[in-house]
Parts: structure tokens; C-alpha cells; sequence
């Protein structure tokens, strides 16, 4: 009997590409301080800066903007950082806007903030998980130091007006971060469009490797390192240079900037046709988030009188890899908190699978979960009911 192995769960981490892993493995041959001037040093130092070069046309940024992190926790916390200092030292500009669904590395961080007594507004979102632009607009003022919204949303896949809230927020004054880390790959991303002045990604969201990341600041954006202890990245944060998982990411960005068109259409087409096929075979379902200005390759799903949790090991038993929401928090059983700012009824957030495809993702693929999928919804429907 031949065994399934489906990995549905790319939103919270993607296989290394072939070419990254390669590429990866050549690079730790480079094994000189890239701080160091001696050949050695030197080489390793031009690895870096050619990943630099990549990240940034990737992207649309300049290579100058570009702060190599261990990912992007630690960019998002970078940020926040800096404009907690900038209101610690009695600046006028007091106040940071975030949203209600943002990342966990961002929502745990505004939770620690508010204890310091930092002012934090979020800013609430829609039924599909769009930004309330009105609730935006009347949040904006001249005491707003930072805004900061994701791109596009781990969970539902939501893709986010930061173009325009950035045009808003630059009206008053203040400045603008958005986490990008599920949009890079998928759909076209510029820094320089967009207009915001930080941006946050990891590397292993687009085929690179763990470990890596960055964040983007406009060279008039202000910055305070939130790692301090030596001269790297031009004094913005120290530590010796990862260089293979830099290398790595650099690779990754240039098969990116090759194959996103492409990948964007097989990643919708696998998507749409796992939507209309669920809807087909099974009755009572809920497709969460915007269907319009949506990620592609994402689809999450409830499923009213079955479980999440369950559905998710049944699905595991099956060889199908799936997630109940996002996995920086799947160690709590508690529903997703991006459905539920969104309005979604504790139940059905409590009943919500996401499906996120990748690039080595099939059409067969679909056609097995399609096959796998109604049986266990309708048994733990079953079972709910007696």
C-alpha cells in the first residue's frame, strides 16, 4: 500500500529548495569571520554582500537598507524596540498603532509593551479580516510614533492595504513597519511601492533556510540595535555573520524574483480547486478571510461540529500535514485569535484547518485530501452529535 506524505503547511515553514541546499552547503566551506580583513574574512564577506544584492531586488529595496537578523521575531522586535526607547526618552510622538491579527512575535511583544505602560492602540479588522480603514483613519494622529501592519496574514492569508495606511500614517507623521513574511514569494512586493519605512522576513518562508531573516529601514528611518555587542550589519546588530544561512537566503531570493509569477498562479490554482471541491463534497463549511485580496496557496477552513485538533491528526494518520492556525501558537488549544477578531464564532474558530501550499505541491495532492477529507469530517460529525 503506498504510503501519502502531503505537506500542507507551508505558511509555517517551506522545504529548502535544492539549489539553497546546495548552495548552503558550499558556503560553509566559507568558513572566515566575514568581520575579519584576511582572505578568508574577505570571501565570506563577499557571499554576504551578493545575498545582500539579491534580498534587495528581490524586494525593491536598496542593498544599503538590508539588516541580516536571525528572522523575523526578531526583526518585529527590533522595531517595536526602537520607538519604546524613542517614547522612554519623553518623546512627543507617544502612541504605536498595530491590528488586532498581527503575528504572535508582534502581539506577545505589544502585550509586554502595555505593561511598561506603553500606549498601544490595535486597530480592529473586518468579518474578512481587512483593516477597518475608517477605525484606522480616527486612530491617526500627531501623537503616532509607529504604525505597523502585516502584509499578508499567516492564518487566513488576508492581504492587507499597506500601500494606503502607509500614505495615511506618513500625513500625520509618523512612521511605518509591515511584517511581509508570508507575501514574499508569493505575491509581488516592493518596499519602494509600498512606501513603509521597516519591513520583516524570514528566509524558510520562501524556501530558504531557518535561522535567517531580515529587516529593511529606510536609511532616514530611526534605528536603535536591539542586539548590541560589535560592529556588524554597520553597528545595527552584532553577532558573527551567519554566513551559509545568509548565502542561503540569497539564493532563495533570486529563485523568488525568478518564480514568482509562476508560483503565484499554481499556487491559486491548487488553492481554488481545494475551496470549490470542500464546498462540493461537503455541507455547512466556512471559508475564513478576504477570497479577494488574498495570499495565494492559503485556504483556511471551519468546520462547524468537528474539531480542529481532531480533524488535524486524523488528516496526520491519512500522511496529510495540515495546521489548525498559526504554529508559532499551536502549543495552546485555544481558537485562533485572528478568527475571532474578525468576528468568527468561537466554535467555528475552534473547528478552522488552514491548508497553505508550496511550490512542490500537486494537483494529486488535492485529489487525495478531496478524497480523505469528507469521510473525517462526517465521522466527527458523528461523533459530536451523540
Amino acid at each position: 500500500m503506498e504510503q501519502h506524505s502531503i505537506y500542507l503547511d507551508n505558511n509555517a515553514t517551506t522545504a529548502m529548495h535544492e539549489d539553497v541546499i546546495a548552495a548552503v552547503h558550499q558556503a560553509n566551506m566559507l568558513y572566515g569571520n566575514a568581520s575579519s580583513m584576511h582572505m578568508a574574512g574577505r570571501q565570506a564577506a563577499l557571499a554576504i554582500e551578493e545575498s545582500r544584492e539579491a534580498l534587495a531586488s528581490l524586494i525593491d529595496a536598496e542593498p544599503s537598507w538590508i539588516v541580516f537578523t536571525s528572522g523575523a521575531s526578531e526583526a518585529n522586535n527590533t522595531v517595536f524596540n526602537i520607538f519604546k526607547e524613542r517614547i522612554d526618552l519623553g518623546s512627543k510622538r507617544n502612541r504605536i498603532i498595530t491590528t488586532t491579527i498581527e503575528h504572535p512575535s508582534i502581539i506577545e511583544t505589544v502585550k509586554y509593551m502595555k505593561q511598561l505602560g506603553c500606549k498601544v492602540d490595535e486597530c480592529p479588522v473586518d468579518s474578512t479580516g481587512l483593516v477597518d480603514m475608517e477605525a484606522m483613519k480616527n486612530l491617526l494622529g500627531d501623537d503616532v510614533a509607529l504604525v505597523s501592519v502585516m502584509l499578508g496574514n499567516n492564518e487566513t492569508g488576508t492581504i492587507q492595504p499597506v500601500g494606503e495606511i502607509t500614505e495615511l500614517a506618513h500625513q500625520v507623521g509618523a512612521y511605518v513597519h509591515t511584517d511581509a513574511t508570508q507575501a514574499i514569494g508569493k505575491i509581488p512586493v516592493s518596499m519602494k511601492e509600498l512606501g513603509v519605512d521597516y519591513l520583516s522576513l524570514s528566509a524558510h518562508k520562501f524556501y530558504g533556510p531557518k535561522g535567517i531573516g531580515a529587516l529593511v529601514v529606510k536609511t532616514k528611518a530611526p534605528y536603535a540595535p536591539l542586539v548590541h555587542g560589535g560592529h556588524q550589519e554597520g553597528g545595527k546588530r552584532a553577532g558573527t555573520y551567519n554566513t551559509a544561512s545568509i548565502v542561503g537566503l540569497g539564493v532563495a531570493a533570486k529563485i523568488a524574483l525568478r518564480d514568482q509569477p509562476s508560483e503565484c498562479e499554481k499556487l491559486w490554482k491548487l488553492r481554488e480547486m481545494l475551496r470549490v471541491g470542500i464546498l462540493e463534497r461537503i455541507s455547512n463549511v466556512v471559508v475564513n478571510g478576504n477570497q479577494e485580496h488574498c495570499l495565494p496557496g492559503t485556504l483556511d477552513v471551519s468546520f462547524p461540529h468537528a474539531e480542529g485538533e481532531s480533524i488535524l491528526l486524523y488528516l496526520d494518520m491519512e500522511g496529510i500535514m495540515v495546521s489548525t492556525g498559526s504554529a508559532c501558537a499551536s502549543g495552546s488549544l485555544e481558537p485562533s485569535y485572528v478568527l475571532l477578531a474578525s468576528g468568527v464564532d468561537i466554535e467555528l474558530a475552534h473547528g478552522s484547518i488552514r491548508f497553505s501550499f508550496g511550490r512542490y505541491n500537486t494537483e494529486e495532492d488535492v485529489a487525495y485530501v478531496l478524497e480523505k477529507l469528507p469521510p473525517i469530517i462526517k465521522r466527527l460529525r458523528e461523533m459530536s452529535t451523540r
